[in-house]
């Protein structure tokens, strides 16, 4: 009796305990999450604008997405302001083994240079051509080496020109009679200086000096006549012989005054508007190291080259050593003429990659962002910064390398974040986070009570279904039959 009364008991508490368990259960709501209800005690913060996703300066006073897809982030008042997308972290002493380096940036007063390639030529106005007006053959040729250095003066070929021995015949003749006429008849003796002077003119518009006037008397006997070297000089080209027979007009030599030499520079196209004549010019040689010539810049080309786009400049320079030989080729440095101050930076603090220019600032201890910057001239090693840095910004000079490719990944990672809406800070919560731990603990529902039922089959199919599913069911059954049957 004890038994039963006990056993009676304990069904009814696990009655009731079910019965409770499935009432609860039943209330329960399991498809709306339970959202948090505004007590009133905090207020919504206001959203001042979105900004671009990725960074750039774009804002929209409304939600909007970009080309991307990628929704704007909404900035809120009393929020700090937000990083750029790239900006980096680094600890002290990370920083420190990196070996970073920062210096601010500052107002100069550049001098900007522009850097071209050239070569050394031959000062034009400084050539000279040995061309007889007259007709003759070369006796003797003494400047028979191209190459050859000669002095002013200094004889370069003695010709024969029955031409020029007429001219001083008659030259000579006149001079003679007019001399000998002088006391017993003056007035033979002016038409005697008459054909005299006119003899004379002949042989000066044949180049000759009075100096070989001189030697023509000397060398009467023989008729030669000498041509010398009309400056200190070297011969360019020699494109006669000696004996040869010469033309009248006809270049036999060809001489250059090397004492000023041309150093014709090919300045690119984008940086011709800063060259002007006047401005102070370098010149540097690998040929020859370690020495620098100093000119200026006589001649600025009105034209520029098609082929290379370039604009030939020429510096005029001293050579009076004769080691700036034509041909020799170098880099030119012209010096502009620029008295305004301007940011400028190291040029190692600028991150170069042909399609923008990027510059890391220091915002915070150890936090440095990527800031685009648009350069201007270059003098000294420093690049001047038109548009993206302020005086006073503390830059990064060293090291950047390293730290554009931990911004570079910053970056990558924001922006898929960005874009998948996962570990975004203040991301709107799922309705999955927004229920209640209970809720998301809770068994989901069973699958079979989602199928909807299955009508009652005959007792029959039933009985074979069970036979089909328990051999040994079915063969315990048949067994039965037959002892019956006996």
């Amino acid at each position: 009796m004890k038994i039963r009364n006990a056993l009676f008991a304990t069904i009814a508490f696990l009655a009731a305990l079910a019965v409770g368990w499935l009432g609860g259960w039943a209330t329960r709501p399991h498809d709306t999450p339970i959202v948090p209800q505004d007590t009133g005690t905090t207020v919504k913060p206001k959203i001042l604008y979105y900004r671009n996703p990725m960074g750039l300066p774009d804002t929209s006073p409304m939600p909007k997405k970009d080309a991307m897809g990628m929704s704007y982030i909404p900035v809120y008042a009393g929020d700090d302001a937000p990083a750029a997308p790239g900006t980096v972290a680094i600890s002290p002493e990370k920083v420190q083994r990196l070996g970073v380096r920062t210096e601010q940036v500052r107002s100069r007063n550049p001098s900007p240079s522009i850097t071209a390639s050239a070569t050394v030529e031959v000062d034009e106005t400084r050539q000279y051509v040995i061309a007889p007006k007259f007709e003759g053959w070369v006796e003797h040729l003494y400047a028979d080496q191209t190459g050859m250095s000669v002095r002013r003066g200094q004889a370069l070929l003695s010709v024969y020109s029955p031409e020029l021995r007429a001219a001083q015949e008659e030259f000579r003749v006149a001079d003679a009679a007019a001399k000998a006429l002088q006391a017993n008849d003056p007035k033979s003796a002016a038409t005697m200086r008459r054909l005299r002077d006119a003899s004379k003119s002949r042989l000066r518009n044949w180049d000759i000096s009075g100096a070989q006037l001189a030697r023509l008397n000397d060398n009467a006997a023989s008729g030669d006549s000498v041509i010398v070297s009309p400056a200190d000089a070297v011969i360019l080209e020699k494109p006669i012989a000696q004996g040869a027979r010469f033309a009248p007009g006809e270049t036999i030599l060809k001489l250059a005054d090397l004492s000023i030499v041309w150093v014709i520079a090919d300045v690119p196209a984008s940086s011709a508007h800063g060259v002007a004549v006047g401005q102070q010019a370098t010149f540097q040689s690998p040929t020859l190291p370690g020495q620098v010539f100093k000119g200026r810049v006589t001649f600025v080309q009105p034209m520029i080259a098609m082929a290379t786009r370039t604009l030939a400049v020429r510096i005029e320079l001293p050579n009076t050593e004769g080691i700036l030989r034509p041909g020799l080729f170098g880099d030119a440095t012209i010096v502009e003429d620029n008295t305004a101050s301007a940011l400028m930076v190291p040029r190692s603090a600028v991150l170069d990659s042909g399609v923008r220019q990027l510059v890391f600032v220091q915002i915070s201890e150890g936090r440095f962002e990527p800031r685009q910057v648009i350069l201007g001239e270059r003098a000294e090693g420093y690049v001047e910064i038109r548009e993206g840095l302020g005086e006073g910004d503390r830059i990064v000079t060293s090291a950047n390398f390293l730290i554009d490719a931990e911004s570079n990944l910053q970056s990558a990672l924001d922006g898929f974040g960005t874009h998948s809406d996962h570990g975004k800070e203040g991301a709107a919560p799922s309705p999955s986070e927004m229920a209640s731990p209970a809720i998301k603990d809770s068994a989901p529902p069973k699958f079979d009570s989602l199928m909807p039922s299955m009508p009652a089959q005959p007792d029959h199919e039933t009985h074979d279904a069970g036979a089909l599913h328990d051999p040994e069911k079915h063969s315990d059954s048949k067994d039965k039959s037959q002892s019956g049957a006996h």
